[in-house]
């Protein structure tokens, strides 16, 4: 394509439904990935505008591509990967405040009425809403980071309709021991015996296999038990090795924690390559990234727009 002009012609005058696209396009993938074993992914993407103050939801945030605050958009997308392979099922924009709470521009962009402040974990449960609505659509896990996986509506979401997850969670997650002591996940992993720790791969990826130490307990989360016939798990996983950096020059090992629920006697193994399979929409996204300067000045929850 010599210039973008046909594609903004699509995205911002041509008028079509972008929600029975998005649906034709879940049925079309599914086709060839759909695996009782696949995942659905939850995770937000950044499109950057250097100076743009009229795309739908543009705003000074944080960005993940460049991790620090920068003027963009912010997609909440849903991800299906399987042995198969991974791509976009479903997406949701994200309004920061500064638009939620600004009628007018709201109005001005196409943002319908009863659109407000919602957050990202939110839009993630709206999406798995209408996930499950679609029979065809069949997966073992939902997994997510940590900016879903602190959320408490998101968890009770999954326990109310008994879906097993693995979402990353933060150090200080308010958990129970098995003996009812109140605990956390950096807490645990200070107790935890190095003879604890097993070596697995979470998956494959471009340099081969992914190698972590994983260390696991079985804990609740307080005041949110799980779904009957499940439970709750503290997945540890720890860097091979430590990282040697001017501020530890004695190496310290990166780590994070996963929250799992899924039913009881569920393998280890299960739970570490189902959130191996979270880094596929890093991929997925990377096209995204690359052209963000495509995105549409028109809020797309009706017939025109990209979706995003």
């Amino acid at each position: 394509m010599a210039n973008p002009k046909k594609f903004q012609h699509l995205l911002n005058k041509a008028s079509w439904d972008v929600d029975v696209l998005r649906d034709w396009l879940r049925e079309y993938a599914l086709a060839g990935l759909a695996d009782p074993d696949g995942v659905l992914v939850l995770d937000d993407t950044q499109a950057i505008k250097q100076k743009g103050t009229k795309s739908v939801g543009v705003a000074p945030q944080h960005c993940g591509l460049t991790g620090q605050t920068e003027n963009c958009q912010c997609m909440v997308m849903l991800s299906y990967a399987s042995r198969f392979g991974h791509t976009f099922i479903d997406r949701e924009l994200y309004l920061p405040r500064s638009w939620a709470c600004d009628r007018a521009r709201c109005d001005a962009a196409g943002v319908p009425a009863d659109r407000g402040l919602v957050t990202k974990p939110h839009l993630g449960v709206a999406m798995l809403e209408r996930a499950l609505a679609d029979e065809a659509l069949v997966f073992g896990w939902v997994v997510a980071d940590s900016g879903y996986g602190r959320d408490p509506v998101l968890r009770g979401f999954c326990h109310d309709n008994v879906l097993s997850y693995v979402m990353a969670v933060a150090v200080d997650l308010p958990l129970v021991g098995v003996r009812g002591e109140a605990l956390r996940p950096d807490v645990l992993l200070a107790g935890t015996d190095e003879r604890v720790f097993q070596r697995r791969s979470c998956g494959y990826g471009s340099k081969g296999e992914r190698y972590w130490d994983f260390a696991v307990h079985a804990v609740t989360v307080k005041g949110q038990p799980p779904a009957p016939g499940f439970a709750h798990t503290l997945l540890i996983r720890r860097a091979t090795r430590p990282k040697i950096t001017k501020k530890h020059p004695d190496g310290i090992y990166e780590v994070e924690y996963f929250l799992v629920h899924a039913p009881v006697a569920t393998p280890v193994p299960a739970m570490i390559l189902a959130a191996g399979l979270r880094w596929n929409i890093e991929t997925t996204t990377k096209p995204g990234k690359i052209n963000s300067d495509l995105t549409s000045t028109r809020f797309a929850g009706g017939r025109r727009g990209i979706g995003t």
